[in-house]
């Protein structure tokens, strides 16, 4: 199906906006809103030896703190990265990202199970098994995120 795009310039406006209309929310449209959403500027990841890679957002499973630094973990790789966690959280704000303690992130895209049978706590297996851990301060948050 084409996508049609229209631009119409108000003078009134202080910035940007961007409406996004389709039939359905559909893998198509997430992408289409990952990309708008990370406008001009990627963000980057660096590699131990300094080399910077800019990060495809779909891959990260996790941001999280470790060191008084900030990883992105993807399935291939842990990268640093310059932005603080709560800078990112409101960078990934309604992209499917969610914070789920003081120190982590998550991709809500890459859960792949949760076991809810620990008493106030929630784990979460991330793709490539990656266990981790919803903090007792964000389960009331995280369950109405999940639709539990």
């Amino acid at each position: 199906m084409p996508v049609k795009i229209e631009l119409h310039i108000d003078p009134s406006l202080s910035g940007t906006e961007v409406t996004v209309r389709a039939p359905a929310r559909t893998p198509e449209v997430d992408a289409l809103l990952d990309r708008l959403a990370a406008g001009a500027t990627p963000l980057l990841g660096f590699c131990p030896n300094g080399t910077a890679v800019p990060l495809d957002l779909d891959a990260v499973l996790r941001f999280y703190g470790e060191d008084k630094d900030v990883r992105a973990q993807t399935p291939e790789a842990v990268y640093t990265v310059r932005e603080r966690l709560y800078e990112l959280e409101q960078q990934l704000e309604g992209r499917r990202f969610v914070r789920i303690s003081h120190s982590e992130i998550v991709n809500l895209r890459k859960v792949t199970a949760l076991d809810l049978s620990l008493t106030g706590t929630i784990r979460m297996t991330l793709s490539g098994s990656v266990a981790v851990y919803v903090s007792r301060r964000y389960v009331k948050k995280m369950k109405e995120v999940l639709g539990l």
